[in-house]
């Protein structure tokens, strides 16, 4: 999130100044603070809760050890300035115990984004969170690609982006790799597209 942000661009308020912010706000209301930018994340339609459910089963059937959660914070980008919420979040069983609602990521094995469908997708899922859960240091970025039928993992993350990414169309094996070690079979996600 922050490579690609240039030097002079100064955010429209300090991390402090946007939990506070977001604390406030509506539960309706999820907000996000990505490059310096305060960001509304699109409300979840049925379709992308289905394939959220469908990803937290694959998880706990190949890994009852860990724990996909739904909608978590997380301290992004370099120096942990950014605050994601990510469409889920891999980690150990119990590892999220006690921790505030904005988590370091030192235990986050895989973030998630499965896209919206709204003018900020492109940049928001595909640019911006990949930057920064690479700042982060998380392993893995999955992205389930609703516009382009495919999942796309991201992986070895070096310098605030991920050095190698492998997409396959929906109904592909997906193989997401170590400290995941899961094997998505995606010919479900076609029924959730549209």
């Amino acid at each position: 999130m922050t490579a690609r942000t240039p030097a002079h661009a100064q955010p429209q308020m300090s991390v402090e100044e946007f939990e506070e912010l977001e604390r406030r706000a509506p539960e309706t209301v999820r907000l996000e603070f990505i490059n310096g930018k305060v960001t509304v994340k699109p409300m979840p339609d049925g379709n992308h809760s289905e394939i959220s459910m469908w990803l937290l089963e694959q998880c706990m059937q190949q890994r009852p050890d860990l724990r996909l959660h739904p909608e978590r914070g997380l301290r992004t980008e370099a120096y942990r300035k950014g605050r994601a919420r990510a469409d889920g979040v891999l980690v150990p069983k119990g590892s999220l115990k006690g921790k505030a609602e904005w988590a370091e990521t030192s235990e986050v094995l895989m973030a998630v984004e499965i896209t919206s469908f709204d003018s900020d997708t492109t940049q928001r899922d595909r640019v911006e969170k990949p930057d920064g859960y690479a700042a982060a240091e998380i392993p893995v970025y999955l992205l389930i690609d609703r516009d382009d039928y495919s999942v796309t993992v991201f992986t070895d993350p070096e310098g605030g982006r991920y050095r190698s990414q492998v997409t396959r169309a929906f109904g592909a094996v997906v193989e997401i790799p170590a400290p995941v070690n899961i094997t998505l079979e995606t010919e479900a996600l076609k029924e959730f597209v549209d």
